[in-house]
C-alpha cells in the first residue's frame, strides 16, 4: 500500500501547494566549478571522474560527496552519479525558479538526469523543501524521485529506507496563503410560542 498511495500523496500535495515553479532554469547555462581530491577527464567520452571529498557547484546547484561521476551527451546535456563515503549520505541541493524555494536531499547515491531535469536519491533518501530558510516539507524513504519538469516527487519505502521499519516519512506543510476552513454556522433556534400566559409557572 505504502508503494501506491506515497507517489499519489505527494504528487496532490505539490499540485495544490506549490503551483508551477520548476527548477533553476539558469543553471544548466553555468559553468561547473569542482573541488576533489583527484580527477580523471575522457575528452572522448566527455566523461570525468572526481574523488576525494568532492564539493561541485553549479549555478544554484550544490553537490557533496565521495565520487562524483559526470557525463555530456552530444546535446549538452549533463548526467550525474554521486557516491557517499560508507556510513555517510551524498548530498544535493538546488534553487526551484521564480520562488524563493530551494530542494535538498540526501542519500548513499543521487543520480541526476539533466535532460529529463530529474533527481533520484537512493538509499537512506531524504528530500527536504525550504521556503526561504523555512522548512516547508519533509520525505524519507528507501528511493525518492523528484521530476523537476511535473513537480512531482514519489516515494518508496523499503530495508534501505531511513523512516523506521521500512516504511515512508512525509511532513507536509500547507502552501502559503492556505486558511483553515471555516466553521460550519449553526442554525439558529426554532421559537415556539406558548399556550401559558404565567410562563408555564405553578
Amino acid at each position: 500500500m505504502k508503494h501506491i498511495y506515497a507517489p499519489l500523496l505527494l504528487s496532490l500535495a505539490l499540485a495544490f501547494g506549490v503551483g508551477a515553479a520548476r527548477a533553476e532554469r539558469a543553471d544548466r547555462a553555468k559553468p561547473m566549478n569542482v573541488e576533489a581530491d583527484n580527477l580523471r577527464y575522457d575528452d572522448l567520452k566527455q566523461a570525468s571522474v572526481f574523488t576525494g571529498r568532492v564539493v561541485l557547484t553549479k549555478g544554484t546547484i550544490v553537490i557533496r560527496g565521495a565520487r562524483v561521476d559526470v557525463r555530456q551527451d552530444p546535446d549538452g546535456y549533463q548526467y550525474g552519479v554521486v557516491t557517499a563515503e560508507p556510513g555517510k549520505l551524498a548530498f544535493y541541493r538546488q534553487k526551484r525558479e521564480g520562488v524563493d524555494e530551494f530542494i535538498e536531499g540526501e542519500g548513499e547515491t543521487i543520480e541526476y538526469d539533466g535532460k529529463a531535469d530529474r533527481v533520484k536519491f537512493i538509499k537512506r533518501a531524504e528530500m527536504r523543501r525550504f521556503r526561504g530558510a523555512t522548512l516547508a516539507d519533509e520525505m524519507a524513504g528507501s528511493l525518492i524521485v523528484y521530476d523537476n519538469t511535473t513537480d512531482v516527487f514519489s516515494v518508496d519505502g523499503g530495508p534501505a529506507s531511513s523512516a523506521v521499519g521500512g516504511r515512508i516519512r512525509a511532513v507536509l506543510a500547507p502552501r502559503p496563503g492556505a486558511s483553515a476552513p471555516a466553521a460550519p454556522v449553526a442554525a439558529p433556534a426554532q421559537l415556539r410560542p406558548s399556550t401559558a400566559t404565567d410562563g408555564g409557572k405553578k
